[in-house]
């Protein structure tokens, strides 16, 4: 029976009646302590609940001050600013940054991942593909090395996930789009690459249901990371034939509503509010390009500083604690970018 919560190596080592370094080493390897002793310390770790930080004992591994960087797609500007970010931040504390893209592909964030484990750096900062990602060679990786996941949340992978609040965010935006037109259409790919475009479909059809409206969804096919391209080819064949059930349009990211823009305007469609416009297009995410559509994007923003801030604070954190943890989750809300196209 658990008689009480252990914080650190130093009072395990009290209350288990053996030396700091004796702990220190059957951490390091059970095998090199008597089999007594190794009984002995197996019996007070039942019995303090006491879960060691084998990232705090490995010396040798922060020594050589690297962090892993892992993103699924350098080209969105989204993870190359939240990459540009962390990049600072790890410079800025004395750590050598190493980045990683996957390009969207599978079996390239699997040959990444053994590649970082290979390195063995002080720590990693993960945003996998997400839906397509080998959930083996992250739980490997995530094993051996303290490492925090952002953007992309895989349940009880990594020591902990910071991200953006779908929840939050779609709701904020479909109440607007609801106060002042026509409910919004959800536009997405059938299959989207990030897990996030789930989540906001999901928090689309609860916020739509919330309202007394009935949730409408179009889905296209398109595979990749192409998004600007697959809106305006697939958004052109709806407008084509007939357009959206109503004048609205939530897209499930900015860069696919930046392709229905493009549709729109090949269409000669207006797209906006007042007298001629005929939809009103609105996105998600604040990529830096948003404001400069034409016309300029609504949409919901992203805190990238937060994000990218927590995320390192979060894995820092890891190096100095003195025990592991529970896995946590850290979200942050969006903020409503009220623009000219909705």
């Amino acid at each position: 029976m658990t008689r009480g919560k252990i914080k650190n190596m130093e009072e395990f080592a009290t209350v288990s009646g053996l030396s700091r370094p004796t702990i220190s080493k059957y951490f390091n390897d059970p095998r090199s302590v008597r089999n007594s002793t190794r009984v002995k310390i197996e019996a007070a770790l039942t019995q303090y609940d006491y879960r060691p930080n084998l990232y705090a004992i490995n010396q040798n591994r922060r020594a050589t001050k690297v962090i892993g960087v892992m993103v699924p797609y350098l080209v969105d500007p989204f993870f190359a600013e939240i990459a540009r970010q962390i990049e600072r931040m790890c410079i800025g504390e004395g750590y050598r940054p190493i980045l990683f893209s996957s390009h969207g592909e599978r079996g390239l964030e699997t040959a990444n991942l053994d590649t970082l484990r290979a390195l063995r750096p002080a720590g990693a900062l993960i945003a996998p593909l997400g839906r397509i990602s080998d959930r083996a060679a992250l739980e490997a990786i995530c094993e051996d090395v303290p490492t925090v996941l952002f953007d992309s949340e895989l349940d009880e992978i990594g020591a902990a996930f910071v991200g953006h609040d779908n929840d939050q965010s779609i709701d904020l935006m479909v109440a607007h789009l609801c106060e002042t037109g026509e409910p919004p259409v959800f536009f997405e790919l059938r299959a989207p690459p990030n897990p996030n475009a789930i989540t906001r479909r999901v928090a689309y059809t609860a916020a739509l249901t919330r309202r007394g409206h009935t949730p409408r969804i179009v889905q296209v096919e398109g595979d990749g990371w192409d998004f600007e391209a697959i809106g305006q080819r697939e958004g052109r064949r709806i407008l084509a034939e007939g357009g959206f059930a109503t004048g609205t349009v939530l897209c499930s990211n900015d860069r696919l509503a930046i392709g229905l823009l493009a549709a729109a305007d090949e269409m000669g469609l207006r797209v906006g509010t007042g007298h001629g416009a005929a939809l009103r297009i609105a996105g998600h995410d604040d990529h830096p390009y948003a404001r400069f559509t034409c016309p300029p994007l609504t949409t919901v923003s992203q805190d990238y500083g937060a994000i990218a801030a927590r995320s390192f604070d979060t894995l820092m954190g890891l190096f100095d604690e003195a025990t592991v943890c529970d896995r946590h989750t850290v979200l942050f809300e969006g903020r409503l970018m009220k623009r000219h196209s909705a």
